[in-house]
């Protein structure tokens, strides 16, 4: 793996999603050919105009490895902000992953455990009848607990999710909801619910990573794919869902690129630094 060239200065910050917008889950050979042009795209940006280049993504690193290898990907970036925002990485010259201290303290702060987790997820099955199902498949990172909802009905969901946030905000738990994607793994007709410490996510990991390298918020990028993007595409002054996005997501954000996954980042990008 190498490691995208890394400018001293940093003039402009692009985050990107990971799942379904820079990784194609198909890795059909047209959409690696271009995951491969946007690769060696970035290495200019890097050199030419100081930009730097965040993932922020629900994966975690072991994952991101396993499908960076899938894919034949050879390019890491600046920064990986991993397991929805709870985990914050600077990757060094050589490639190896190093934590931020800065964001370590913030989830030391939060007073997350899982355990406060697991008694709300109890509390909402005794109490109000609501159901969370563990997302197996994925294990529980340290920071991030992935459940899934099950619909039974939209005037009970409504209810359900509200009751699920209400919960989680009276007793400091940051957390997510969005409606799966199948591209990406997981059932169809199901809800992502996660749970992580207050203060972390992907909006708090864009905010404190614009912080980190003094960037002015004008000169800052972000593409997205799925309802869990929204929140991190509104962060940036230049926020794009891509064409393949889903219908959620698609439904709280209207600037979407014409093309899907590297083809969609590449036109806007291209458009936007004038190549």
């Amino acid at each position: 793996m190498q490691v995208i060239y890394i400018p001293a200065v940093t003039e402009y910050l692009i985050f990107f999603d990971f799942d379904e917008t820079y990784y194609p889950h198909e890795c059909l050979p047209e959409q690696l050919n271009m995951v491969y042009e946007l690769e060696q795209y970035l290495q200019q940006l890097a050199r030419n105009r100081q930009v730097k280049i965040a993932w922020v993504t629900g994966s975690s690193v072991q994952q991101l490895q396993a499908k960076m290898k899938i894919a034949g990907m050879t390019q890491l970036p600046h920064y990986i902000a991993s397991n929805l925002g709870t985990e914050m990485w600077e990757v060094e010259s050589d490639g190896h992953l190093v934590t931020v201290p800065s964001w370590t303290k913030i989830i030391g702060a939060s007073g997350y455990s899982r355990r406060d987790v697991e008694d709300l997820i109890s509390e909402l099955k005794s109490t109000y009848n609501i159901l969370l199902h563990e997302q197996t498949q994925f294990g529980q990172s340290g920071y991030k607990m992935n459940y899934y909802y099950y619909p039974i009905s939209p005037t009970r969901t409504q209810y359900d999710l509200s009751i699920i946030r209400h919960l989680a905000a009276n007793q400091g738990i940051g957390i997510n909801i969005n409606v799966c994607n199948p591209k990406a793994g997981d059932p169809e007709h199901a809800y992502d619910v996660d749970f992580i410490p207050a203060g972390t996510g992907k909006k708090a990991a864009v905010q404190f990573l614009m912080d980190y390298c003094q960037v002015l918020p004008s000169k800052t990028l972000a593409f997205g794919d799925s309802g869990n993007d929204i929140e991190m595409l509104q962060m940036v002054a230049h926020g794009y869902l891509l064409q393949n996005a889903t219908a959620e997501a698609k439904a709280g954000h209207n600037n979407v690129a014409p093309y899907p996954y590297a083809e969609g980042i590449l036109h806007v990008c291209r458009n936007f630094f004038g190549e």
